[in-house]
């Protein structure tokens, strides 16, 4: 099960718990030594943002599965999020090597360079929102956010009550000119929920070329060992440009096309115990500007779909902690394990520009 580390940022001790949580996600990836500093260094710089510009906030910092040359390997994600009160001039705030008294000296553009992946989002009165990821080799050759040339997807996992282990789960595959998205909310919370959510996504790397419905009936038989969860599946097919949808349970999913919003539905059940006999399977088109938005139950059911179009040209784990951070307060906690998963871009347009090199 991939460990979670959700660290309060009230005070200026709180820093290091930022610090040391980053060292512990970067061993469980089995980062080297540099590239655990820089985890660390980002981690720090983002933390004492938060309690120097924002009053406090938290990071939340796992571990994510990125594709590399030599196969599948983890990296470091960590994600700050704040109530406010934004930062009033982005452009300054990310100039390399500018930095605020009592930080290390790296400042926002110094992270950005030494981070693989590196995106920010502010907005006055509702606060800021940084995602950082950190591989295990330094980023060759760029500066900046990378672009978002195709299809891309990410997320944030909020365990209830700050514990190692979150009960949902979600995961991405690609197979050729197809993008599997999945988020799995095992019943309940706990370790019994992680162990059944934690086996849909390991499921997933091995089924990732059959259809959604098809994904979830063999979910439905190697989750039987656990509780079960509440699964959704979105397959992204770039040879036709239309997005296939299947879920069972209580998960959420949004559609964006064309400036709209609308919902796409899961049927009742639990995968691995009370599944239906059938699955219907929602075919709809798909964009250049398409977005999706899968969610676990821990999200309020009356979240605010976003429309700023400055955010959702973001990375989609920005996306996901902008969403999740907006459903809340400061005030009101999650009530349970929250997931939030995004995926965007790579319409027909965007792959016929990305096959032109």
């Amino acid at each position: 099960m991939s460990r979670v580390w959700d660290v309060p940022v009230d005070d200026s001790t709180r820093v290091r718990d930022v610090r040391v949580a980053a060292e512990e996600a970067s061993a469980c990836a089995g980062l080297g030594t540099h590239r655990t500093a820089t985890a660390a260094l980002v981690a720090t710089e983002l933390a004492t943002n938060l309690i120097r510009h924002a009053d406090g906030g938290h990071m939340l910092i796992n571990l994510v599965e990125r594709a590399h040359s030599g196969g599948p390997r983890q990296s470091v994600q960590l994600v700050s999020l704040d109530h406010g009160p934004g930062i009033p001039d982005i452009a300054v705030a990310m100039r390399d090597g500018y930095t605020t008294a009592s930080s290390l000296g790296a400042g926002l553009g110094t992270c950005r360079r030494i981070a693989n992946d590196f995106d920010l989002h502010s907005a006055p009165g509702r606060g800021t929102v940084a995602v950082a990821r950190i591989d295990h080799e330094p980023p060759a050759g760029r500066t900046g956010t990378s672009p978002r040339g195709g299809p891309s997807a990410g997320g944030v996992n909020v365990p209830l009550g700050r514990a190692e282990h979150s009960g949902d789960a979600w995961s991405h595959v690609g197979d050729g000119d197809r993008l599997t998205l999945l988020l799995a909310d095992g019943l309940g919370h706990g370790a019994k929920a992680a162990e059944a959510s934690d086996a849909a996504v390991k499921e997933l790397r091995g089924a990732a070329g059959l259809p959604p419905a098809e994904i979830l009936r063999h979910l439905g038989r190697a989750l039987r060992p656990t509780r079960g969860a509440a699964v959704a599946v979105a397959q992204l097919d770039l040879a036709s440009g239309r997005l296939h949808f299947a879920g069972i349970g209580n998960v959420g999913a949004r559609l964006r096309t064309g400036g709209t919003w609308k919902p796409l539905l899961s049927q009742p059940g639990i995968v691995g115990a009370q599944a239906p006999a059938s699955v219907p399977v929602q075919r709809v088109p798909w964009q250049d500007d398409s977005l999706l938005v899968l969610h676990s139950d821990g999200l309020p059911g009356r979240w605010t779909s976003p429309e700023d179009t400055v955010l959702l040209g973001c990375d989609p784990a920005l996306m996901a902690a902008v969403i999740l951070r907006d459903a809340g307060s400061a005030a009101r906690p999650v009530s349970d394990d929250t997931c939030v998963a995004v995926l965007g871009g790579g319409g027909p347009a965007a792959r016929r520009a990305d096959s032109t090199g």
